[in-house]
């Protein structure tokens, strides 16, 4: 049976950027939900996404995630609510802590590659390649900044 997983992404590029792996994995069953307050070029660029993988789907939250979302899925990515330096990326963090505390399955991921918790990318040229072809409208960021395709984070809390 397939994992049923939900990536919180608060910007269109931030699910390839730090659940790569999650969305390569071919016994997961995937939505993303991204943020309202994205710009209106990036989120048209993430309906590209199902050319790299062809069964995610995609929705668009507003101010929370339904809790339909929540409870429907068996493993909720989120950003980082400590080590994450955006708001929109901490608020949500702190929204998954909380669903963390309340016994959701939450595991947290980065964007940032500075945390104790990284490692290496299995195959950093198809995640280059999937940011390049999905969001070309970002490519300056990891073109010389390759810590975005080479490394990914996600951890787990103990409450």
């Amino acid at each position: 049976m397939s994992e049923k997983s939900l990536i919180v992404a608060p910007h269109p590029d931030d699910e390839i950027i730090g659940c790569f792996e999650i969305l390569n994995d071919p016994d997961k069953k995937i939505t993303i939900l991204y943020g309202a307050d994205a710009d209106v070029e990036r989120k048209k660029e993430a309906q590209k996404i199902r050319e790299f993988f062809p069964t995610v789907h995609l929705q668009i939250y507003h101010m929370s995630i339904p809790t339909t979302y929540v409870q429907n899925h068996d493993v909720i990515y989120i950003p980082d609510p400590v080590n994450e330096v955006h708001p929109a990326h901490r608020a949500w963090g702190f929204f998954g802590e909380q669903l963390a505390r309340d016994g959701h399955n939450v595991v947290f991921y980065t964007t940032k590659m500075n945390v104790p918790y990284i490692h290496e990318c299995k195959d950093p040229t198809k995640k280059e390649a999937a940011l390049d072809r999905i969001y070309p409208s970002q490519k300056d960021m990891w073109k010389y900044e390759k810590q975005y395709v080479l490394f990914e984070g996600r951890c787990k809390w103990i409450f």
